[in-house]
């Protein structure tokens, strides 16, 4: 992977972790940094879901493929959230 892929997978997970934290309602207990993170991870296994289902590769905006990563997004910050809440 070049240095390129990196910047623009940190940059969609930022997006894709922002997006995230906008769908679960309520107050969140992590921070902007934490919510970053959870979206790369998100984009990295969103992309391996459309990929499984054979929705990855479309023409057009990956559509399928957005909503497998924001939900992955929003699952995280909301687990991410409770377990630093109860701490």
């Amino acid at each position: 992977m070049e240095i390129s892929g990196i910047i623009s997978a940190i940059l969609i997970g930022t997006l894709i972790g922002v997006l995230g934290r906008l769908v679960v309602p309520g107050r969140q207990h992590i921070g902007i940094l934490w919510t970053i993170v959870v979206g790369i991870a998100a984009a990295f296994l969103g992309t391996a879901l459309a990929a499984a289902f054979g929705v990855a590769d479309t023409d057009g905006v990956d559509w399928v493929e957005w909503l497998f990563q924001i939900a992955l997004a929003a699952v995280g910050v909301a687990a991410l959230s409770r377990v630093k809440a109860l701490r």
